[in-house]
């Protein structure tokens, strides 16, 4: 067989001005958001006195918040300064020591100076969230006033602005957004999918003659705009250097005052990081003749408040679990017992977790097993142990390993332990709750398909174990990272902090040689007696449109036995000729045809919703009625009201590779259309042939572009402080 991977586009036309990839993408102001990237939209309980999962979700978010705000009030202290710094660079450090010294208030330069690390002689436990049935409470009214709506909505038709973004801005500005508009134009480029040039003719129509560009309010929204764009390429912060760049190429005059202003408003924050030199003499150090040696250098960084502060809220979380010893649940011998009893690393995985608090495990789909026989044992030894997955694919593909129904609470059985949703279990909609002071009750937890976690989901998580409770990460490092800022467990197996455990158990059969061999970089041919791999050429995306619909809708059902209800399509992204949507009206043609009348959707129609930004349930639909669009997901009733349908609702017999991460499937097409070159990626490749359990159809159009990315073009690299966040807090394992 000669096979050839496929590209990596998960639709990143707007790859950020950072020249990073994103994982997903907003579309153009007024349209419907791409999966990743689309607004919250609420769902339905089956009972009207049930807190609906999106508004667990936001009180979650909303309590991790102020827990943040109380830990950027507490810190004090001055920042390291670094040598080494000459032009901009030296006068933003130079304003930042301004400010910490008292010379300057601080309104002037910096919103609220952030001190850099110091490492701490003993783990502080920090403040922990609320119990589950203080954070599910109601936040208060969903949406902003009609009338505000409607005043938002007559100075965007004034400014020529789309009238249909009137909800969001209104939502995103508060009482008073009119004012604030009218102002400030450019707050109009803080609304997902609105792009500067968008925002510049907004203003221009608003200020006339006093709309310019070297105006201070449009170089701090540029400056905003392009973290936040930083934040959906994976980014938690970017280098001062490089904004300031781009901020140039955008059109701002003098990109070194945009960013000044933008951290004297706080809309931003400035970190310091040391850089190693080799050769270098460290700070104080002295040369033979006495004379000091120079400050080492160090990189100047500027990120959102939002993830900076939730990375560092993730490093003192792992650190305490690092530094702290777990709770003595069994005996030494006990777990020796049962580390004995085990296979191959498995047996490792038992006895590091036996004695540390935070263990990373790695491999493949087969070393799934493993954590699946730890929980056993920890079960076994008395442990309160539970699974989480980042979604509701990889919870039930976890639980049907472990021989439980998801979201079942432990029983006698040690194979019965649960697994759930990192969501569910912080919300408390799913898992053992919280205890009385508000850590998660349990002593192990076990946290599958580790490198999806993002910063804001790790540091939620690691800040709501209670002391001596065990943290294991388990996860393949070859596939595509978070859809949200941070690379968590690609860090953290970087950093080397704690017992890492390479699980040797090779994921079986043609398939799971061939995605072996794309994680180290070579696409070879493996012989597949079974048709466990076809290759489908095509000359172009018309045709592989076709191929794939016959595909799934006839070829994979007659030959390989697997119906149209269990193959799955992966495709780069979501536009284009061959993208999701194109493919998703085609299969919903040929199987399930319909009207559509329900906002494009009929009853069966295969979906996937997503009711906060970066969060994916696959389901059917159900019904519809005045409630609103009616979904089977996740195994529960979800009810999508009429307006949020557009924006958060997917057909589903075609996703993305990042869509499609944490689920399998026993047939899986993915389809290369020839548009895809530039999107190529092995990560990508690795993790769309992957989701196949059974049989792999490769619909091929991208030619020799295919084993060149497998060879040459590996993850796109990330600005992250993770590591360096870690470094003085814990010590380095061996």
């Amino acid at each position: 067989m000669s096979t050839e991977p496929e590209p990596a586009t998960e639709d990143t036309a707007h790859a950020v001005d950072t020249g990073s990839e994103t994982p997903g993408t907003a579309e153009p102001a007024g349209a419907a958001s791409d999966a990743r990237s689309d607004e919250p939209a609420g769902d339905g309980g089956e009972a009207a006195a049930q807190v609906s999962e999106v508004e667990a979700e936001l009180a979650a978010q909303r309590i991790e918040r102020e827990r943040i705000e109380r830990r950027k009030a507490e810190k004090q202290g001055p920042i390291d300064a670094g040598g080494k710094l000459s032009g901009s660079a030296a006068d933003l450090l130079a304003a930042v020591r301004a400010v910490e010294s008292g010379e300057k208030p601080a309104a002037t330069v910096f919103g609220d100076p952030e001190p850099a690390r110091r490492p701490a002689p003993e783990p502080v436990r920090p403040p922990r969230p609320a119990p589950a049935e203080h954070s599910a409470a109601p936040a208060g009214p969903v949406g902003p006033a009609p009338e505000t709506v409607q005043s938002v909505r007559r100075v965007l038709a004034e400014g020529g602005a789309p009238e249909g973004l009137a909800p969001q801005t209104a939502a995103l500005l508060g009482e008073g957004a009119q004012d604030a508009l009218r102002a400030d134009p450019w707050l109009l480029l803080r609304v997902a999918g609105v792009r500067p040039e968008q925002a510049d003719g907004f203003a221009r129509a608003l200020l006339g003659a006093e709309c310019g560009p070297d105006d201070e309010r449009r170089g701090r929204a540029v400056t905003v705009w392009l973290l936040e764009q930083a934040a959906l390429a994976g980014h938690t912060a970017l280098e001062l250097p490089r904004l300031t760049a781009t901020l140039a190429q955008r059109g701002v005059p003098d990109p070194d005052a945009a960013v000044q202003s933008t951290l004297a408003e706080g809309e931003a924050l400035a970190f310091q990081d040391a850089l190693e030199e080799t050769g270098a003499r460290r700070e104080g150090e002295q040369d033979e003749e006495g004379e000091e040696g120079e400050e080492r250098p160090v990189r100047v960084l500027i990120g959102l408040e939002r993830y900076a502060l939730a990375e560092e809220s993730l490093a003192d979380g792992l650190a305490r679990l690092v530094n702290s010893a777990p709770k003595q649940d069994g005996s030494a011998a006990d777990w020796e017992q049962a580390a004995a009893s085990a296979q191959g690393s498995a047996a490792e995985l038992i006895r590091a977790v036996a004695g540390h608090g935070l263990v990373l495990h790695t491999g493949g789909e087969a070393s799934l097993a493993e954590p699946a026989a730890l929980l056993r044992t920890a079960h076994a030894l008395g442990l309160r142990a539970w699974a989480a997955a980042p979604g509701p694919l990889g919870r039930d593909r976890f639980a049907a390993l472990l021989g439980a129904a998801p979201a079942e609470p432990p029983s006698s059985e040690p194979e019965a332990s649960a697994a759930v949703t990192v969501t569910g279990l912080l919300t408390g909609a799913e898992g053992p709750g919280r205890d009385a002071d508000g850590a998660l009750d349990l002593d192990l937890l076990v946290v599958v398909d580790a490198p999806q976690l993002d910063v804001e989901a790790g540091a939620l998580l690691a800040e709501s174990l209670p002391d001596g409770a065990r943290l294991v990460l388990a996860g393949d490092p070859a596939v595509l990272w978070s859809v949200g800022p941070g690379r968590v467990f690609a860090d953290l197996l970087a950093a080397r902090v704690c017992p890492q455990i390479a699980s040797r158990r090779p994921d079986p059969g043609p398939l799971g040689e061939l995605v072996s061999g794309i994680g180290i970089g070579e696409l070879g041919q493996v012989e597949a007696p079974g048709k466990e791999v076809v290759i489908v050429p095509v000359r172009d995306a018309g045709e592989a449109v076709h191929r794939t619909v016959q595909l799934v809708a006839d070829s994979v059902p007659r030959a390989i036995g697997v119906p149209a209800e269990e193959t799955q399509v992966i495709t780069p992204g979501h536009g284009g000729a061959a993208g999701t949507r194109v493919l998703n009206a085609a299969l919903k043609e040929r199987l399930n045809p319909g009207p559509g009348r329900f906002g494009g959707f009929d009853p069966g129609d295969r979906v996937v919703h997503t009711p906060v930004p970066g969060r994916v349930l696959p389901g059917r639909v159900v019904t519809a009625d005045a409630e609103g669009l009616h979904l089977s997901c996740a195994g529960g009733t979800v009810i999508v009201p009429r307006d949020r349908v557009e924006g958060s609702v997917r057909h589903g017999w075609a996703l993305t590779a990042h869509q499609a991460l944490g689920g399998r499937w026993p047939a899986a097409v993915v389809v290369l259309p020839g548009d895809a070159v530039q999107a190529l990626s092995r990560p990508w490749i690795y993790t769309a042939f992957g989701r196949a359990a059974r049989h792999l159809s490769v619909v091929h159009g991208v030619e020799q572009a295919l084993p060149r990315a497998v060879a040459d073009i590996p993850a796109k690299p990330r600005t992250t402080r993770l590591p360096r966040l870690l470094t003085p807090q814990v010590p380095t394992a061996d």
